[in-house]
């Protein structure tokens, strides 16, 4: 028995779901940002420098651990 999948008749109610989803995500990602950007400025450069981080890459770093989810 063969089965079909058509996704560009998705109905109304899967594509709010799936707007959901995509919002939820978006929303766990930021939050990963905001507090990873934000632990990093904190410290000071002697720390920074411990990690071997300096201060132009915290944003870099936060986008990186962010989308690594």
């Amino acid at each position: 028995m063969a089965y079909t999948t058509d996704t560009r008749s998705a109905g109304l109610g899967q594509r709010i779901a799936n707007l959901r989803v995509t919002l939820a995500d978006r929303v766990a990602k930021n939050k990963i940002y905001r507090s990873t950007y934000n632990e990093l400025q904190a410290l000071t450069d002697r720390d920074l420098a411990d990690l071997g981080i300096s201060r132009s890459m915290i944003k870099r770093i936060a986008i990186e651990v962010s989308q690594a989810r």
